[in-house]
C-alpha cells in the first residue's frame, strides 16, 4: 500500500506540474493581429489562414463571426477573438434568447475545432453608437449566460473594446479617470469583467495622440524610440518615468479603474498600430514610422517589459491590422494600417531579428530575386544566358517537361535563374541586380511543383497565399498539435515509468 500511495503522490505532482505549466502558458502575453475586410478584393479565407500560418501568427481578432473564416481557422491551433457587430448589440442586449441563438450559431457550432477564446461585444460602443450604451452590459451578461449554458464560460472570455479617449486627464497617469458621463455603463461593466475574470479591452493609438498634441508629444516618445533620461516623462505623483505613449495610456487605464475602486481587471489592447501612408497633412504616416512603431511594440510586448506601474507584466496586444483596407472611407491613412497588401506582400519588413518567432517577415530570410516587370526583354534574356552559363546556375528545371518549364517565357525562366543565383551567392548585396533587370521581393514566385529555394522544405509559400477553395467547406485540414499537448504526453510517459518503478 505504501508503494501505491507513493506512486499516486508522484502521479498527482506530475499532473499538477503539467497543468500549472499549461495554465502559465495560457497567461503569457501575446501579439495578435486584427483582420479587417474593407478590401476591394478580399482574399479567400483559406488564403488568409495560409498567410497567418506562414507568418506564425497565433492570435487573431475578427470584426464579426464570419462562417468561412471560422471554418478555415479550424484545426489550426490559432486562437480566435470573434466580434458581435455594433448593429447587432441592441437585439442581443434586449433578448436572452437572441444571445443564446448567437452563441449557438457562431460559437458552439465551431468550438473546439476552431479555437475561439474571446468574444468582443461591439467596438467602441460609447463613442460610436452611444444610444446602444444602456443595453451594452446586458448584452455582455446575456452572452455570458449563453456560454455558461453551453459549458464554455471557463474557456471563452467576454468583453467590449473601448477607445482610450474615454480616459480623461491621461497624463500624468496617476490622475487619470474615465469620462464620468459614462459611469452608469462603466461601473457595471467593470464589475462584470471582475466577476467573470475577463479583461478591460482598450484600443490604443499613440499615432492619434501624437497628431492631436500639436507638437507637445515628441515623435520619438510616440514611436517607442529610446529617450535620454532627461527626456522621459515623469509622473510627479508616483515619480514613475515614462518612455512612450503606449505605456502611459495603459497605466492611465489602470489608475482610471482604481478611481472606480476596480484594481484587479487586466488590460488587453484590442487595437494598436501606425499608418504607413497618409495625405499631405499627415507627413508622419509613413512606412518608416509604421515599421518603427510596430517593430518596437512587438518587441516591447514579447520581451515582457511591462509598464512603469506593472513592470514585467506585458499587455497582450492585437496589431491593427493584417491587410491594408483600400475600400475604407476617410483619409488616405485609414486605408494604410496593414502589415500586408491584399496579395500577402509585406508593406515593410519588420525589424524584429532575434526577438521571437512571431511574424516571419521580421528578417530578410524569406526574400527572392525576380526579373523586374517591364524590363527590356533582350537584357533579361542576356542575363538569363549568363546565369545559366558563367553564373553556374543549374537550369535543368527549365528544360521542357521539367517542373519549372511552364510558363515558357523569358521573364519566368529568368526569375528562376536569378533567384537560384541569388541564393547560390548567399543573398549577398549585388547578387540580385543583373544589370538592373532584377529586383528583390518577399513574394514567393513558386508555382505548382516549381519550388524556389526560398520556400520551406514542405513547399509552403512564405509571405504569400494559396489558391482559394470552396468557402462553404472546412478548408483547413492540417492538424496543429499544441506544444502543451506534447509536453503533457511526455509527462504521462514519465509518470507511468515512475509508477512502474515505485510499484
Amino acid at each position: 500500500m505504501k508503494k501505491i500511495t507513493m506512486a499516486a503522490m508522484v502521479l498527482f505532482l506530475f499532473l499538477v506540474l503539467a497543468f500549472s505549466s499549461a495554465s502559465a502558458d495560457d497567461e503569457e502575453a501575446f501579439i495578435g493581429v486584427n483582420i479587417g475586410t474593407d478590401l476591394s478584393d478580399m482574399p479567400h479565407p483559406t488564403q488568409v489562414v495560409a498567410l497567418l500560418k506562414a507568418q506564425q501568427i497565433r492570435h487573431v481578432r475578427l470584426y464579426n463571426a464570419d462562417r468561412g473564416m471560422l471554418l478555415a481557422l479550424a484545426n489550426t491551433g490559432i486562437r480566435v477573438a470573434i466580434s458581435i457587430p455594433n448593429d447587432q448589440i441592441l437585439g442581443i442586449g434586449q433578448s436572452n434568447s437572441t444571445a443564446a441563438n448567437w452563441v449557438s450559431q457562431n460559437v458552439a457550432a465551431h468550438y473546439p475545432a476552431t479555437n475561439i477564446t474571446t468574444i468582443c461585444v461591439g467596438s467602441e460602443v460609447p463613442t460610436s453608437l452611444p444610444n446602444v450604451g444602456p443595453v451594452l452590459v446586458a448584452a455582455l451578461k446575456y452572452i455570458q449566460s449563453a456560454l455558461v449554458a453551453s459549458n464554455l464560460d471557463r474557456r471563452i472570455k467576454v468583453s467590449t473594446p473601448l477607445p482610450s479617449l474615454m480616459i480623461l486627464d491621461s497624463f500624468p497617469p496617476s490622475q487619470a479617470f474615465f469620462n464620468r458621463t459614462w459611469n452608469p455603463v462603466l461601473i457595471p461593466l467593470l464589475k462584470f469583467l471582475q466577476s467573470t475574470n475577463s479583461y478591460l479591452m482598450l484600443n490604443v493609438y499613440p499615432y492619434y495622440d501624437y497628431m492631436k498634441s500639436n507638437g507637445v508629444i515628441p515623435l520619438d516618445y510616440a514611436l517607442f524610440k529610446p529617450l535620454l533620461a532627461n527626456k522621459e516623462a515623469v509622473d510627479a505623483n508616483t515619480l514613475l518615468h515614462y518612455t512612450n505613449v503606449f505605456d502611459a495610456l495603459i497605466d492611465a487605464a489602470y489608475f482610471a479603474m482604481a478611481d472606480l475602486n476596480i484594481t484587479n481587471v487586466p488590460v488587453l489592447v484590442t487595437e494598436s498600430g501606425w499608418p504607413s501612408k497618409g495625405d499631405s497633412n499627415e507627413p508622419d504616416a509613413n512606412m518608416d514610422n509604421a515599421n518603427t512603431y510596430n517593430s518596437n511594440l512587438i518587441r516591447h510586448v514579447l520581451n515582457k517589459t511591462g509598464t512603469p506601474k506593472h513592470p514585467g507584466i506585458s499587455v497582450s496586444t492585437y496589431i491593427y491590422e493584417l491587410y491594408n483596407e483600400d475600400a475604407k472611407a476617410g483619409p488616405l491613412s485609414e486605408k494604410n494600417w496593414g502589415l500586408f497588401d491584399k496579395n500577402g506582400v509585406p508593406t515593410y519588413i519588420l525589424r524584429l531579428t532575434g526577438s521571437g518567432s512571431v511574424l516571419a517577415n521580421d528578417t530578410t530570410n524569406q526574400t527572392f530575386c525576380t526579373a523586374k516587370e517591364g524590363a527590356d526583354e533582350k537584357m533579361v534574356q542576356a542575363a538569363l544566358d549568363w546565369a545559366c552559363g558563367p553564373g553556374k546556375v543549374d537550369c535543368s528545371s527549365l528544360l521542357q517537361g521539367q517542373a519549372c518549364y511552364e510558363p515558357d517565357t523569358v521573364v519566368a525562366h529568368a526569375t528562376y535563374a536569378f533567384d537560384a543565383y541569388y541564393h547560390q551567392m548567399g543573398k549577398t548585396p549585388g547578387s540580385c541586380d543583373f544589370n538592373g533587370v532584377a529586383t528583390i521581393t518577399t513574394t514567393n514566385p513558386s508555382h505548382g511543383s516549381c519550388l524556389f529555394l526560398g520556400s520551406d522544405r514542405n513547399g509552403t509559400f512564405l509571405n504569400s497565399t494559396i489558391p482559394a477553395t470552396d468557402s462553404n467547406s472546412s478548408s483547413s485540414t492540417s492538424k496543429f498539435v499544441l506544444y502543451k499537448n506534447a509536453f503533457f504526453g511526455a509527462n504521462i510517459a514519465i509518470i507511468l515509468l515512475w509508477i512502474a518503478v515505485l510499484l
